[in-house]
């Protein structure tokens, strides 16, 4: 974990609704852009959306993935409130995995947005068979949550402590190397969290200007993963 991380400056946690929004406009002349990715092989694709946001979050990269040729498929947990939606020791979450994993023969990719990325991480260790890759978007995996602005928030959404043995044992968990290929995209300008705790080198990191807030319906973050995904297909198919 890095250690002597701060949380992101106030002027950056200020700037995170305007600079959202400015991201959410830019998807709108992006479409030619996107276009260009590499097309997908019908892997299965579980997307985990961030702290308090729901499947909905994720709509525009479902479809957009789902366009491209891969099943993309949302958790089906509601919103994302930690141990509440994904059980205790994230038993309904990994019940999903396995029962995708299942019913597609085919290990699965697990894509996840801040704290649905450090489920993604957490849930690759516990069923490595059953998992190929991991990406998260702006997780801080890699550090101590007092480095994000949003530390008090976690704990009064999810019930759970940031330092009680349960979450620090997950943690050390989550911040451990993967069994299988993990690319992290983060933004050193994010205003909830800070960037340098959003990734490792342990693992392919990929960095984009963004806010937290909306990051994953960034075109430079929708094709990341798209590009990310392609290098897998062509990996699987050589």
């Amino acid at each position: 974990m890095v250690p002597g991380v701060k949380p992101p400056s106030r002027f950056l946690w200020a700037a995170e609704l305007p600079r959202a929004a400015f991201g959410l406009a830019s998807l709108l002349g992006a479409r030619r852009k996107l276009g260009t990715a590499p097309r997908g092989d019908g892997r299965p694709v579980l997307l985990l959306p961030g702290m308090i946001n729901s499947d909905r979050s994720m709509a525009v990269l479902r479809r957009y993935l789902r366009h491209l040729g891969y099943r993309a498929e949302g958790w089906g947990l509601g919103r994302n409130l930690g141990v509440r939606a994904i059980g205790y020791e994230g038993t309904l979450l990994l019940d999903r995995i396995r029962a995708l994993h299942a019913e597609t023969g085919k290990p699965v990719t697990l894509i996840g947005v801040s704290l649905g990325g450090i489920m993604a991480r957490y849930a690759a260790h516990r069923l490595p068979s059953e998992v190929a890759e991991v990406i998260t978007i702006s997780s801080p995996f890699a550090g101590s949550p007092r480095a994000t602005n949003v530390w008090r928030t976690f704990q009064l959404l999810t019930g759970e402590q940031i330092d009680s043995p349960s979450v620090l044992a997950q943690r050390k968990l989550v911040a451990e190397p993967l069994p299988m290929p993990s690319t992290a995209i983060w933004s050193r300008s994010d205003g909830f969290v800070n960037g340098m705790i959003c990734h490792d080198a342990n693992g392919r990191t990929i960095e984009v200007r963004s806010s937290h807030v909306l990051v994953q319906l960034r075109p430079e973050v929708l094709l990341a993963v798209a590009r990310v995904l392609g290098e897998s297909v062509r990996t699987s198919a050589a």
